[in-house]
């Protein structure tokens, strides 16, 4: 594989020696590699971002390497894009951490907390202020129909998430906004130093929606890590909101954004009983998609403790 890697490389970036190759972790459908191009006169540290045979990818790799370069653009912090072809694209490499268990508690990052909350409700603000009609190829879905269609899939079970729907159905707030929506934004893809917020990664679920749906998805309480503030566990719905408004002039209802962080828990719990399925059903032997399985039921208590 690590021969077929550079291959792939030197048709990409050309004739430069790579050192360092390296394969990180990655999702079911991509693969991620770290590495260094070393020129005459330079080392560049870089990172390959490749489809993996079958894999299918919401938004696929040319359509990310232009998103991330509109995101530039529109000051959203972002690696660089050095080349990007059907199948792959070639990322600067970033100094900072992306695992949450560190941001939230390790001493390095202890001055970024405090501002961490501010900063991504700037970012976000810019991700929704890019041009949809730039990206015709991205999705517009009804979320709330798409899940409800996708838990009903699965011919299983789950009164909680039944009564998740039913409130949400009955107190559906209007869309008074249609932007390009992020659809990963939260922990575990942003890249964070000791100052903050460096880069948002991992663009591949970016679609059409309504923009609530980001700032929600920061708030679900799987992707607080265990910490207490509801925002990312870092800090409150008023400082992102205030952030947010702050950068797009727009403010939000924070009864709106409720609505969307029960939709996103549900939606969360939808998708950890998909990902425990892959593994037993045989499509994906993984322990680590078994183990998941078992956060459904915690998803369940954290929609009934959300409902009114």
């Amino acid at each position: 594989m690590a021969d077929d890697v550079r291959a792939h490389l030197a048709a990409l970036i050309g004739d430069v020696e790579v050192d360092g190759l390296r394969r990180l972790s990655g999702g079911a459908s991509r693969e991620t590699w770290s590495f260094d191009a070393v020129g005459p006169d330079d080392r560049r540290p870089l990172i390959l971002q490749r489809d993996r045979p079958g894999g299918s990818p919401k938004a696929g790799m040319p359509v990310q390497a232009r998103l991330l370069r509109a995101a530039a653009g529109a000051g959203v912090p972002v690696p660089a894009v050095l080349a990007a072809d059907e199948r792959a694209v070639v990322v600067e490499r970033l100094e900072g951490e992306t695992i949450a268990r560190k941001i939230l508690r390790d001493d390095e990052y202890a001055a970024a907390r405090p501002v961490l909350v501010a900063q991504v409700g700037r970012a976000v603000a810019r991700v929704h202020a890019m041009s949809v009609a730039d990206f015709p190829e991205l999705e517009e879905l009804d979320q709330l129909a798409t899940w409800r269609e996708i838990l009903d899939a699965t011919g299983q079970a789950h009164p909680a998430f039944e009564l998740g729907f039913r409130w949400l159905q009955a107190n559906r707030p209007p869309s008074e906004r249609r932007t390009l929506v992020h659809g990963d934004f939260r922990l575990g893809n942003l890249v964070v130093g000791p100052d903050g917020l460096r880069a948002i990664l991992d663009w591949e679920l970016a679609h059409v929606g309504d923009p609530v749906e980001d700032l929600s998805w920061l708030c679900v309480k799987a992707w607080r890590f265990g910490a207490g503030p509801p925002v990312a566990g870092l800090g409150s719905y008023e400082e992102l909101l205030a952030a947010y408004a702050a950068e797009c002039g727009v403010v939000v209802d924070p009864e709106v954004l409720r609505w969307w962080e029960v939709l996103g828990t549900l939606k969360w719990g939808v998708m950890c009983i998909l990902q425990a399925s892959a593994h037993l059903t045989g499509a994906v032997r993984s322990v680590e998609l078994a183990a998941i399985g078992r956060r459904v039921c915690e998803n369940e208590h954290d929609l009934l403790v959300l409902l009114p």
